[in-house]
């Protein structure tokens, strides 16, 4: 069949343009073979990374029909199938773009480093003091192996990182292919460096700054689940620190009182304990009392709150999620 291969295409200083090629392909055909075809076949300018060519080495990450993916893992039937995009003469079309949040260096290709700098800023790596062991090498039990396989399966493609909103909006945010190695150095029995690791990741520009959209996982062509581990951090944070620590674990554990006292959070009293840290936090409070005079001024501030009629229900659902926690030995 007839396909139409729209690819963005530039250099880090023009703009960018979408250039077509159109070729004969087979539903079975991978998008990297089509890449390969259009680049020895109808131009040869065209740059894109790749090399093992079967879902290991990650190289071929970029954006297909507008979700970052492996060119060698996806193939032309099922990128049809989900984009369901036709030209207006039948042709069947594919769009190709770099990943994001990432600068270009040319077409399809990425500069890397501050991917990589992310990466080495949570020390992705086993704490000298845990392999100083004396006589034996330090052994890990298969259950201990065991929670690190998910982590470990990591490739470091960089398409959690191209999805990232957070990353998008706050270029100091660490990125979730970080984070996700750093539960795995917190989770390794080997690790000595728990809660110095814990201290660094307790951070807006870390475990806090994730706005748990799911697109990390949903492109993670590995299954790392990297929104996930991002929670395991939180909850050890949680569970080793009072609301007094920093804002972020006030706000989590007063959104979850809150709920579960009345069903629904009593935005009067989420303002004024987690920004204004009850009346403690001075700054806070000034911080949030423009909004609060143009609330009053447009009638729009709730002067009382009425708990949800199924408050008892919410009550017993966190009740009973906090009850299994704690018997499987679970923080948060």
């Amino acid at each position: 069949m007839q396909v139409t291969f729209n690819i963005v295409r530039q250099r880090s200083t023009a703009p960018a343009r979408v250039e077509s090629y159109t070729i004969e392909a087979e539903a079975g055909q991978t998008i990297l073979d089509c890449l390969n075809h259009i680049k020895w076949e109808l131009d040869g300018s065209l740059a894109f990374r790749k090399n093992c060519r079967n879902t290991i080495c990650g190289s071929c990450a970029m954006r297909i029909n507008g979700r970052s993916a492996l060119a060698c893992k996806e193939n032309v039937g099922s990128e049809l199938a989900r984009a369901q995009a036709n030209a207006g003469d039948g042709t069947a079309v594919i769009a190709i773009a770099p990943l994001g949040n990432l600068p270009v260096v040319k077409d399809l290709i990425v500069e890397m480093q501050p991917f990589w700098d992310n990466l080495d800023a949570v020390e992705p790596y086993i704490s000298t003091q845990g392999r100083q062991v004396p006589e034996r090498e330090f052994l890990q039990t298969p259950a201990e192996r065991a929670q690190l396989e998910q982590m470990g399966n990591c490739i470091m493609c960089g398409a959690c990182y191209s999805e990232c909103n957070a990353r998008e909006v706050n270029p100091q945010f660490a990125g979730p292919h970080a984070l996700a190695k750093a539960w795995r150095t917190v989770a390794d029995a080997r690790d000595q460096q728990t809660d110095t690791r814990l201290a660094q990741y307790n951070d807006t520009n870390a475990v806090w700054g994730c706005t748990r959209c799911y697109l990390c996982n949903e492109v993670c062509p590995m299954g790392v689940a990297p929104m996930e581990q991002i929670s395991q951090i939180k909850r050890q944070l949680l569970a080793r620190h009072d609301d007094q620590t920093s804002r972020p674990i006030r706000h989590r554990k007063r959104m979850v009182e809150l709920v579960k006292s009345g069903g629904w959070v009593d935005e009067r009293q989420f303002g004024v304990q987690v920004v204004g840290n009850y009346f403690r936090d001075l700054r806070g409070l000034l911080s949030i009392m423009p909004l609060g005079l143009r609330l009053l001024a447009r009638g729009k501030f709730p002067l009382r709150f009425e708990p949800s009629e199924g408050t008892a229900t919410v009550r017993s659902l966190i009740t009973a999620v906090q009850q299994a926690n704690q018997a499987e030995n679970l923080p948060g």
